[in-house]
C-alpha cells in the first residue's frame, strides 16, 4: 500500500496535479468543440479548424473524430485535453486507425500523431464555434 501511495505521488507530481481530496478538486469542464491546428509538411500549409465532439472531419488524408474535450476552471492550472480518434484514408479508399488516445494542448508532443505528411495538435476546447454544428448545416 505504501508503494502504491508513493507511485501515485510521483505520478501526480509529474502530471502537475496536487494531492487534494476529490471534493477539493474542481470538476473538468466538458466542451462541445475542439480547436485544432494542422500542418501539411509537403506544402507548408498551416490551418486552424474547429471540430464538434463526435463529428468526423477530413484534414488531408486524415479523418479526425474527437470524442471528448475537457478544460479546467479558470481558478486552476489550465489542462486542456481531447480524446481523439484518427484514421488514415489510403489511395484505394480503405481506412486505417493510426491514433486513439488523449492529446494535451500544453504538451502537444506527449501524444502526437506520428504521420509522415501531416501534423495535428490540440489548441483549445471551446463552448462555441463560428462553424455551425453538423445538424444545422445545409
Amino acid at each position: 500500500m505504501k508503494n502504491m501511495l508513493r507511485a501515485f505521488t510521483v505520478l501526480a507530481t509529474i502530471c502537475g496535479a496536487a494531492l487534494l481530496p476529490a471534493s477539493a478538486m474542481a470538476q473538468a469542464i466538458a466542451n462541445p468543440v475542439a480547436g485544432f491546428a494542422g500542418l501539411d509538411k509537403i506544402t507548408g500549409r498551416l490551418i486552424s479548424f474547429d471540430v464538434y465532439i463526435d463529428e468526423t472531419v477530413q484534414f488531408g488524408a486524415l479523418q479526425l473524430t474527437p470524442r471528448a474535450c475537457y478544460t479546467r476552471p479558470p481558478s486552476e492550472a489550465q489542462r486542456t485535453s481531447v480524446f481523439l480518434e484518427v484514421d488514415q484514408v489510403n489511395l484505394q479508399g480503405g481506412v486505417t486507425r493510426i491514433f486513439t488516445g488523449w492529446m494535451f494542448a500544453d504538451s502537444p508532443a506527449l501524444n502526437a500523431i506520428d504521420h509522415a505528411v501531416y501534423d495535428v495538435w490540440l489548441v483549445d476546447c471551446k463552448q462555441s464555434s463560428d462553424v455551425p454544428p453538423p445538424d444545422e448545416r445545409t
